[in-house]
């Protein structure tokens, strides 16, 4: 029998530890049960959302499973719904299971909805799975001739293959009723009935119940059995805790109140696989990783004395948890060893109450600024809009205090709805309206109006433009002092997007720049005395190119660039002279000046001076370019030329 496990990644990119930890605990208790691979074959197959769903189809199809297992988020399921009303259409023999958070909260709603759909598997799956697969196991599928599919009636003999699954905990399946069922059915037309209530009155949901949570050093490590080459291009996710000891309204993590850590002993092994093989990147999924001090701190102590030098590693924790002792250990870290994903949500101590949220702002604060102070630690800090008793003064407030705390990363979410979610339970309390479609985003609430929301869908995009990507920090750090707050700077930027009608466009990233310039020409450093306007001008052209050249060294100048031509032979003498004396670029030896060229960049400031760029020597954490100021290098080399004409 072929099981086929299938995920619809967000992006390449990324990777999916569901599918990986099913199987390897469901081939580990198959071996236990004395069923080998003559028996169940499992096969997994990753895809993405920008993939052609012809194409999917079409690589299933020729795989030929006898099951089809699909993991569901909100970023996939619109997705999988459509392959599945599809591939029954080209192996309606072929049996479908759908698991995961999207799904395991409305089960029965699902199976009425998608007709395709045979059964659906609730919360934690490994134990679930692996008890189905024994059920298929020992009551093999029976297959049609290739090409046709018997018809067969009777309802006892579509009901043949789910005898026995009541006994398994954590599933949801449909079951036809019987003949005498059918015969109780209300006597109306058809045709008057909706299709839903047409297929309710042939079939039966079971639920079999909640399975409970599962001890998790029983999980074999998922990714032992996986060519780890082929994952070499993506994020690995990683766990070494389930549950959540928070209670946050919109999560469905809270939910699972049990938290169970994985031993360190094993985690250790598995964390030494990926230093060997020197994955990019490793994403630990704990919910709040930091829950359990002594767990925590044995981890970031493995990672610290075993670092290779490459791998990063990524957690979600509460900084106001952090005390002084694992702030010591976190700042004994390599530059880009590892990054922290803080969620803050909210400053507005009225919201953090209604979502139950327990959060000390004020720890959040200090804790991020000594982060930073190390200049060591990437740090991602998340705010979500559309939360109760929220308006959009009070958001803005939430947004310049967490602005002031730095971090690298500034994520403006909005609210989702999930199903299960304790939100779900505060829609009506709080007039809250949101998408009818996956992923079930905020359009309005009691204290925040759609035409708010798209101010802030603005704010978003901007901030991912030039925040988030880190290309514009000296510009930005300008800029603030042209506004009252960051927020007001954001929204300026909206502003002219709008005004502009660059929203929905494509832009480089050099187009980005000449949009800043063409504000700051239009809007900005407008003084009514000139020479005021024009030094103030030269100092943003100086942000802007600084900017421009710590990220790469371009070919392609910017409208607002000053000409290099003017400056070609002090430039063309700075590198000869770097050729020799190696004074600003000691660790360049042995290359003559026009490869010193192609491996730095010299670009002249509004006073005078020049800025080095240093493309061998990069910053770990912020990949920028090392950039050293050098005096008026145009004065020297012309005092250079005087002496040598007076010889």
């Amino acid at each position: 029998m072929k099981i086929l496990l299938a995920a619809v990644n967000a992006k390449y990119i990324h990777s999916n530890l569901g599918i990986y930890s099913l199987k390897a605990y469901g081939e580990k208790m198959l071996a236990q049960w004395g069923y080998g691979k003559e028996n169940v074959q499992i096969g997994l197959a990753e895809y993405t959302i920008n993939h052609q769903l012809e194409r999917i189809l079409q690589d299933i199809y020729l795989r030929q499973p006898d099951v089809i297992g699909f993991s569901c988020y909100i970023w996939n399921i619109s997705y999988i719904k459509a392959l599945v009303a599809d591939l029954k259409k080209v192996l309606p023999q072929v049996k479908i299971w759908l698991g995961g958070p999207e799904v395991s909260y409305c089960a029965e709603d699902i199976l009425q909805e998608e007709p395709g759909a045979d059964l659906v598997m609730k919360g934690e799956g490994e134990e679930t799975f692996a008890q189905f697969l024994r059920f298929l196991a020992e009551n093999e599928i029976e297959k049609p001739a290739y090409g046709g599919l018997e018809k067969k009636t009777e309802a006892a003999e579509k009901n043949r293959w789910t005898k026995g699954l009541e006994h398994i905990p954590g599933l949801v399946f449909r079951r036809q009723k019987s003949q005498s069922m059918e015969g109780e059915t209300p006597d109306l037309p058809r045709v008057l009935l909706s299709a839903a209530a047409s297929k309710a009155l042939l079939h039966d949901t079971i639920d079999t119940g909640v399975r409970p949570v599962m001890d998790m050093n029983r999980i074999p490590f998922p990714y032992a059995f996986l060519d780890m080459e082929q994952l070499a291009h993506r994020i690995i996710y990683y766990e070494s805790s389930r549950g959540c000891p928070f209670s946050c309204a919109y999560c469905l993590s809270s939910i699972d109140k049990s938290v169970r850590l994985r031993s360190l002993e094993l985690v250790k092994e598995e964390l030494s696989f990926f230093l060997k093989a020197k994955v990019p990147q490793v994403k630990f999924v704990d919910r709040t990783f930091n829950c359990q001090k002594s767990h925590a701190m044995a981890i970031w102590q493995f990672i610290r004395e075993n670092d290779n030098g490459v791998t990063n590693f990524h957690f979600e924790i509460a900084a106001d948890l952090l005390d002084c002792e694992e702030l010591k250990l976190l700042s004994t870290m390599r530059p880009g060893l590892i990054q922290l994903e803080i969620g803050v949500q909210s400053t507005n101590p009225s919201t953090l109450a209604a979502i139950r949220r327990k959060t000390d702002i004020e720890k959040i604060r200090a804790v991020t600024q000594e982060i930073n102070s190390w200049n060591n630690i990437h740090q991602h800090l998340d705010l979500i809009a559309g939360l109760p008793k929220e308006d959009l003064e009070s958001f803005k407030n939430s947004f310049n205090e967490v602005y002031s705390m730095k971090p690298e990363q500034l994520q403006l979410g909005f609210l989702k709805v999930l199903a299960g979610s304790y939100m779900e339970e505060m829609v009506p309390s709080c007039g809250l309206l949101y998408a009818s479609a996956p992923p079930y985003e905020v359009f309005s609430t009691r204290w925040l109006s759609y035409r708010d929301i798209l101010e802030l869908k603005e704010i978003e995009e901007m901030v991912e433009i030039y925040y988030n990507s880190r290309q514009f920090t000296t510009v930005l750090a300008m800029l603030e002092r042209e506004f009252s707050s960051s927020y007001e700077m954001f929204l300026a930027l909206a502003a002219f997007y709008r005004k502009k009608g660059y929203f929905g466009m494509n832009h480089s990233r050099l187009a980005r720049y000449e949009i800043l310039w063409e504000m700051a020409a239009e809007e900005l450093f407008l003084e009514t005395d000139s020479s005021a306007a024009e030094y103030r001008r030269d100092q943003f052209r100086d942000c802007l190119m600084t900017d421009l050249y710590l990220r790469e060294n371009i070919k392609s100048r910017p409208s607002f660039a000053r000409d290099l031509n003017r400056y070609r032979d002090e430039i063309r003498s700075f590198f000869k002279g770097e050729e020799t004396t190696g004074r600003y670029l000691p660790d360049h030896q042995g290359y003559d000046s026009r490869q010193l060229a192609k491996m730095a960049h010299l670009e002249p400031m509004g006073d005078g001076t020049f800025l080095l760029f240093d493309y061998k020597n990069r910053d770990p954490l912020t990949y920028n370019a090392r950039a050293v100021e050098i005096g008026d290098i145009c004065k020297e080399h012309r005092y250079k030329k005087c002496q040598r004409s007076k010889i």
